[in-house]
């Protein structure tokens, strides 16, 4: 290679750096960077005063005679459609993947004929003479949490009212329905 190859591609080195510092240069002025008086995100370090461990407060339920006086039936049928894939709720109706709940208020839990229940709920069940308004309510909201190791995996109701509601419906699936309880 000859010297004049050389100088060409030291020229063509030193144009390409003295471009890219001219650009940078350049750059600098056209976007002159500001810088904010106060930073983006200020990062607050908490005091021993603020680490008291703050309660959250619970929604008050309101109670269960009262819910089911308000409730209504034919909003809990609606609410059913949810439980139907698993539960029937005729006179006679067959187990599914879940027992039939015809009369099942006033009922003893894990006592329905031809289904076999989960070790947990035939513990409760010894443990309770029967399904009341109030019992269901609780397991209606979560029943993993209220009976636990259920094998019935629905995750439950979250709203009372609808728990209201669909407590009412299953209550007039029944020959005698029980009776409300007085408020």
């Amino acid at each position: 290679m000859d010297s004049f190859t050389l100088n060409k591609i030291a020229g063509a080195v030193l144009m390409v750096l003295l471009l890219t510092m001219g650009v940078g240069i350049v750059s600098d002025v056209i976007f002159e960077p500001t810088i904010p008086g106060k930073p983006g995100y200020e990062i607050v370090v908490s005091s021993e005063a603020d680490s008291t461990p703050s309660a959250e407060a619970v929604p008050e339920v309101v109670p269960i005679s009262e819910r089911l006086a308000a409730a209504s039936a034919e909003s809990g049928e609606k609410v059913f459609k949810k439980c139907a894939a698993c539960h029937t709720v005729e006179e006679g109706g067959a187990n599914k993947v879940g027992p039939a709940l015809w009369d099942v208020i006033g009922r003893k839990p894990a006592a329905h004929e031809g289904f076999g229940y989960s070790a947990a709920m035939t513990a409760y069940a010894g443990e309770h003479d029967a399904w009341t308004f109030e019992t269901l309510d609780h397991f209606l909201e979560k029943p993993k949490d209220y009976i636990n190791g259920t094998a019935m995996g629905f995750a439950g109701l979250r709203k009372p009212e609808d728990r209201a509601d669909l407590i009412v419906y299953l209550r007039e699936q029944a020959s005698n329905p029980v009776p409300l309880p007085a408020e």
